[in-house]
């Protein structure tokens, strides 16, 4: 299975556009991540009583939890432009002068994946962020020559799944930096809430739970599921999204009470079943389940461990007793097996 046909992906699918009108466009309106807001309204605040230009940010963490939608925010709140972009779109040194030098005063420019940045990219966008300026060399050779222009003075907010792909230099020169959390139950209940009635459609509060249990954390899962359900209900009920109904799509779909969905549980049914809970090695999973060890590690795995289903040793990876639960499975006697874990 890709990565891309899972319906659980956080990473962002064709899909999604239909919801990006549902994305808050103020602070006050934006579920979760408290903490975060907090500091951010008083960022913003501070900045406008002294009428300056906001500092550089860096939001990271997972995908699918609102990186974007909260530069959007943070835009908007502070009345000013926004241009969006992402690292890999930005390919030579050139690229990035051509942004730099169209934004206004006070702009806000957003690069999401900014991992993912060309290292010569990066080295031109130090002297941006911290002086305000861009160093251009003229010519080549002996007549080579630079230039420096002056920039209008703006705000660089970044984001990133894998902050510790970034190199220190650049993470040195963001002011603020933030990681976002996945969602609680409660906060995903009101996520749904609110994108049925934008979406008019009818849930019950029952049903609302039973999908944001089911969402493994994160919005942007929660409002795809939300859509599959909802096509269940105007298929088999009379449009009204109850708890039966929810229960009878997400069942159809595979995915269960935590939100594993069939590669997961297949992952965790391998361990268990051919190598007596582990350990095993990842290639030799791989193999087993006929899937990209790449995969597994970047897309399966992190959700699993966070959940405790998982554990990563030096000789490999173990189920955890919470797994063999979960698949209803006892666990054997360990005390021969946790010598090797």
């Amino acid at each position: 299975m890709e990565e891309a046909e899972r319906i659980i992906t956080a990473d962002t699918l064709n899909e999604d556009t239909e919801f990006s009108g549902l994305r808050p466009k103020k602070l006050s309106n934006f579920i979760g991540q408290e903490k975060l807001k907090e500091n951010l309204r008083i960022h913003m605040e501070a900045a406008r009583s002294r009428n300056e230009v906001l500092e550089h940010i860096l939001f990271y963490g997972p995908p699918g939890l609102g990186k974007t939608t909260l530069a959007n925010v943070v835009a908007n709140e502070m009345g000013v432009g926004i241009r969006i972009t992402s690292g890999p779109a930005i390919e030579r040194p050139g690229d990035l002068a051509a942004i730099l030098t169209n934004l206004k005063s006070s702009d806000i420019l957003f690069i999401d994946e900014i991992h993912r940045l060309n290292r010569v990219v990066e080295e031109v966008l130090y002297p941006a962020m911290e002086d305000f300026a861009l160093d251009i060399v003229i010519g080549k050779g002996p007549s080579a020559r630079s230039i420096r222009l002056d920039l209008p003075k703006f705000t660089l907010v970044g984001a990133t799944t894998r902050v510790g792909l970034l190199s220190s230099p650049l993470r040195d020169r963001f002011g603020m930096i933030h990681r976002l959390d996945f969602y609680s139950v409660e906060d995903l209940e009101k996520i749904i809430n609110n994108c049925s009635t934008v979406l008019g459609i009818k849930v019950d509060p029952p049903a609302a739970r039973e999908i944001a249990k089911r969402s493994r954390g994160t919005p942007r899962i929660a409002t795809r599921l939300l859509k599959r359900v909802r096509d269940f209900a105007q298929v088999k009920a009379s449009g009204q999204v109850t708890l039966t109904v929810s229960k009878l799509a997400l069942d159809n779909l595979e995915i269960d009470e935590l939100g594993l969905d069939k590669v997961d549980r297949k992952i965790l049914s391998t361990i268990i079943d051919k190598f007596d809970g582990g350990p095993v090695g990842i290639e030799t999973l791989s193999a087993s389940i006929s899937e990209e060890d790449e995969t597994i590690e970047d897309v399966y795995e992190p959700y699993l461990m966070q959940i405790g289903y998982i554990d990563r040793t030096q000789r490999g990876r173990v189920a955890t007793d919470a797994a063999y639960a979960h698949l209803g499975k006892k666990p054997k006697d360990s005390s021969q097996s946790r010598l090797f874990r």
